[in-house]
């Protein structure tokens, strides 16, 4: 490492430079939501009409990228993700964006491993402090493993990133070969959305179980957020935070004095997370503050280290269940919507720690325009990627009410989601689970 740094200059370079790095056939990587570039992208997309078969590994994807509004027919460049934000899922619809099957705590591995090395990584940084570091500004994720995979490394700096603590969240001059000044734009906020009547039932349901001491894992979407809401109310008090994402939620449960890390045995007194995205608000709290420590996802993620703080409750969202407890969370038929993310490890993570508890939640229905559908079915339909296995399953909670899974029969496990489903479609789901015979005859 140290004859490789020695041969990086951190040079500064014009965006149409940095761009003409880019030669047909590479493969190119953007980085996670905030760090992606904008200023290189835009130019690059310039390019459009003399580049072919330019590859991008990226990942929820915060705003469009011009590269892909310059080709919309996908005939110069081709985006992989590693996780579908929206525009990611949208991209994936008009057949340009495509998924990249992982378990997101891996993904720094994959890099060392498995990949290619990265022909140019562009990231958007902090500007260089006065130790030499271009900080990540609250995106650790995998980017020390972009940084060493990379073959060229270019940084676009920019102002508006706040200022994240931890370990191994920048990356050091000696290891960048260019520099791009930013547009200094803000941030991307995610939009915030209220929560609904069903949302504030699921987490009330959840924040009962959870009890003083909890570390806390929440994913993105209204249920999990609506977890934190609840346990604002709740009384329960010394939570801690170890999570790949940290939420407006579980921000305000660190400003209530309700996640104080205390009673953490893995980084006592600190709140622990991979990537943060939200609010203005959300990266003001974090920005120069040394109690939320961010994190290569590898450390995150990896259950090992979910399993040595005690009591962590894992709480994700999924689109369907099927009555014998297989998750659907990231795809609706052959139709890719997210992704695996860190869900599967976390729910690992939770049930190996003492008094851990792993919660999916899921409305009881989907409902649009004048399509109804129970989101608990007896199977599965052609398509759907399994995130969470059945032998997995733990607690699985809609508006209706929440069932533990573990240990029971399949007979069993289809009749205690059938209790949770919507009351609409409980006596059709048992006459078909009767009819496959997953409920015996007279059981």
């Amino acid at each position: 490492m140290a004859a490789r740094r020695a041969e990086k200059k951190a040079e500064p370079i014009s965006a149409a430079e940095a761009a003409l790095l880019v030669k047909s056939g590479d493969w190119i990587d953007y980085g996670v939501t905030h760090c992606q570039p904008d200023v290189f992208d835009k130019a690059l997309a310039a390019r459009a009409a003399e580049l072919r078969d330019v590859k991008f590994r990226s990942c929820i994807t915060v705003k469009p990228r011009a590269v892909l509004e310059a080709d919309p027919k996908g005939e110069s460049f081709y985006w992989f993700s590693w996780h579908f934000s929206g525009y990611d899922r949208k991209m994936h619809d008009q057949g340009i964006a495509h998924y990249m099957p992982i378990n997101l705590g891996e993904i720094p591995d994959y890099y060392r491993r498995f990949l290619d090395p990265i022909d140019v990584a562009v990231l958007k940084t902090r500007p260089m402090d006065a130790e030499g570091f271009f900080n990540f500004g609250g995106t650790g994720l995998w980017h020390r493993a972009v940084v060493e995979s990379a073959r060229i490394v270019v940084v676009e700096v920019c102002e508006s990133l706040p200022l994240s603590h931890g370990e191994n969240c920048g990356v050091h001059a000696s290891e960048v070969d260019f520099v791009l000044q930013g547009d200094g734009a803000p941030l991307a906020e995610l939009p915030d959305i209220p929560l609904t009547d069903v949302d504030r039932a699921v987490g009330q349901l959840i924040a009962d179980e959870i009890k003083d001491g909890a570390c806390l894992q929440v994913g993105i979407g209204g249920m999990p957020n609506a977890v934190c809401a609840a346990l604002l109310e709740s009384g329960v008090k010394d939570l801690g935070l170890h999570s790949e994402m940290l939420t407006d939620g579980m921000v305000e449960l660190v400003r209530a004095g309700v996640a104080t890390g205390a009673c953490k045995s893995l980084d006592t007194g600190k709140h622990v997370y991979s990537f943060a995205l939200g609010s203005r608000s959300l990266y003001e709290s974090i920005d120069g503050n040394p109690d939320f420590q961010c994190y290569q996802a590898d450390y995150t993620n990896l259950p090992h280290n979910i399993m040595k703080n005690q009591r962590v409750a894992a709480i994700n969202s999924t689109t369907r269940v099927d009555m014998t407890g297989q998750a659907a969370s990231e795809s609706s038929g052959f139709r890719h919507i997210s992704g695996t993310g860190g869900q599967l490890q976390f729910v690992r993570g939770a049930y190996a720690s003492p008094g851990g508890k792993s919660f999916i939640c899921l409305p009881s229905v989907y409902e649009r325009g004048d399509v109804r559908q129970s989101r608990i079915v007896l199977s599965l339909e052609p398509g759907d990627t399994v995130t969470t296995p059945r032998s997995d399953m733990m607690y699985v909670v809609t508006e209706y009410g929440i069932v533990n899974l573990k240990g029971k029969t399949v007979a069993d496990r289809a009749k205690a989601l059938i209790s949770i489903a919507h009351p609409d479609f409980r006596d059709a789901l048992e006459a078909q689970a009767r009819e496959k015979r997953l409920i015996p005859k007279g059981y």
